[in-house]
């Protein structure tokens, strides 16, 4: 496993992480999940990422308890605040009442004293942007949190923060965690460029598209049985994204690249991403030892450039 540093900071992340969305704590028995977060980090996997939102805080427990056996300062481990935990009116968000209510009941889950990294769920319009960041810098001034995160903003809502923090001397966000793929390259136009110039690393979710590029799906009329797109959760996610036609084609495209240059069309996935200077780490999601250990083979993986050359004609 080969490790990059997280944008300017001294914290490097193994370039493939593990996940918890939509599998621990809720599709994944426990003694699964274990064995899958012993093997990842077995592997040298040292960055995993949970949410409180994820199962309602059953992933948090799920990955709490798996790496309570490990130091703790052997692996960086995230969690996430922003959607709803509740039904009254202040269980969702980014105010101070709601960050720091679910850091501490985070913290709980977990069983442990601090995360190395808090993200912002997504961006909350109700909420003054300078109360979050005042209390995520005082969280971090506290030893509860080490760094600030946001996923899913947009380029115009990164420099508002980062002006904010500087104005104010509060701590600057260093790492966004946002989508990432062949088959969604939004971020690549403004986001990298903002997060470049100030600092900020990425590490992106969904570099496989939910299993797309895998080579899973291969027949638009036909769903496979036990997949994610059969997941009543993601169906709909997965559905708008990524199944059409134009979207098959290209993936029958890329699998024939994959193909050619004898690499499985998930390491050619996983390593396309990573051939990004400002991703530090690609975070998949495996709901057995074996994914992820098919997984981590794409860190240090060497690829033609003639094979990158080839992606961009469909891509691009």
């Amino acid at each position: 496993m080969q490790y990059r540093k997280l944008g300017k900071t001294g914290l490097k992340v193994s370039e493939i992480s593990l996940g918890s969305w939509l599998t621990y704590g809720n599709s994944v028995e426990m003694r699964a999940a274990e064995e899958t977060i012993d093997r990842a980090y077995e592997l040298g996997i040292n960055f995993f990422d949970t949410a409180n939102v994820y199962a309602r805080g059953e992933a948090e427990k799920v990955v709490g308890r798996a790496l309570k056996k490990y130091a703790r300062d052997s692996y960086v481990l995230s969690t996430k605040v922003f959607f709803p935990m509740g039904e009254g009116p202040n269980d969702r968000g980014l105010s101070r009442k709601h960050i720091l209510e679910q850091l501490h009941a985070s913290l709980k889950r977990l069983d442990r004293e601090y995360v190395d990294i808090l993200f912002c769920h997504r961006y909350d319009a109700q909420t003054p942007v300078y109360e979050t960041l005042r209390t995520i810098d005082d969280l971090i001034r506290q030893g509860k949190v080490l760094y600030a995160g946001i996923s899913e903003w947009t380029a115009a809502q990164v420099q508002e923060a980062l002006h904010i923090a500087d104005r104010y001397l509060l701590d600057r966000i260093v790492v966004n965690q946002p989508l990432y793929n062949m088959l969604d390259r939004k971020i690549e136009a403004e986001i990298i460029p903002v997060c470049e110039e100030n600092g900020i690393g990425q590490v992106v979710f969904s570099p496989l598209a939910q299993g797309f590029l895998t080579g899973k799906y291969k027949d638009p009329s036909s769903i496979p049985a036990g997949s994610r797109a059969a997941n009543d959760k993601v169906n709909v996610f997965i559905m708008n994204r990524y199944w059409n036609d134009a979207t098959f084609e290209k993936v029958r495209r890329i699998q024939n690249i994959a193909d050619g240059a004898g690499i499985p069309m998930a390491a050619l996935a996983l390593r396309w991403v990573l051939r990004e200077p400002n991703v530090a780490s690609a975070i998949v999601g495996a709901s057995r030892p074996a994914q992820i250990e098919e997984n981590a083979k794409a860190s240090g993986l060497v690829i033609s450039p003639n094979v990158f050359e080839a992606l961009d004609e469909i891509l691009l």
